[in-house]
């Protein structure tokens, strides 16, 4: 009779510690100093020069056929629907990172040469990171450049 009214104790504990709204209430937000990335065109995404180094899993590039950015660390190259791998995008502001919607990146922007101006969210799956990105540039006629200011660690 102990251990019958121990596991209904410890089951209604439970039960009611449970979060309903499966919600996330803490954020690894890196809110630090701006730094603006440029990938000028043509130039190539293979050398580190060419790539935002982000975080051990996350090097931000863009190939020279133009395209989307993806991540070298995860990707030979960008795949319209997924890159990059690695991370997921919100359009908004991290002050408002509960209430933001994190998809793809193409699913995110649309065509990205429209995404020029807007405040991005980027989270970085793996180390669990988000952090605040605007592209400046986004260059045409395929030759893989782009620029974005980003926040850092703070």
């Amino acid at each position: 009779m102990k251990y019958l009214i121990y596991s209904i104790f410890t089951l209604a504990f439970i039960s009611c510690s449970k979060d309903d709204n499966n919600t996330k209430t803490v954020y690894n937000i890196w809110s630090g100093e701006k730094i603006e990335f440029v990938k000028n065109g043509d130039s190539d995404p293979t050398l580190e020069a060419n790539q935002d180094r982000i975080t051990p899993s996350v090097a931000i590039t863009r190939d020279n056929s133009g395209g989307e950015i993806y991540n070298i660390e995860l990707e030979l190259t960008s795949a319209k629907s997924i890159s990059p791998l690695g991370t997921e995008w919100a359009i908004g502001a991290v002050s408002n990172i509960s209430n933001l919607s994190f998809q793809t990146f193409r699913n995110a922007v649309g065509n990205p040469k429209n995404v020029v101006g807007k405040g991005l969210v980027m989270h970085i799956i793996e180390e669990d990171i988000y952090l605040s990105v605007e592209f400046k540039s986004w260059g045409q006629s395929k030759n893989g450049g782009f620029s974005y200011e980003r926040s850092t660690e703070n």
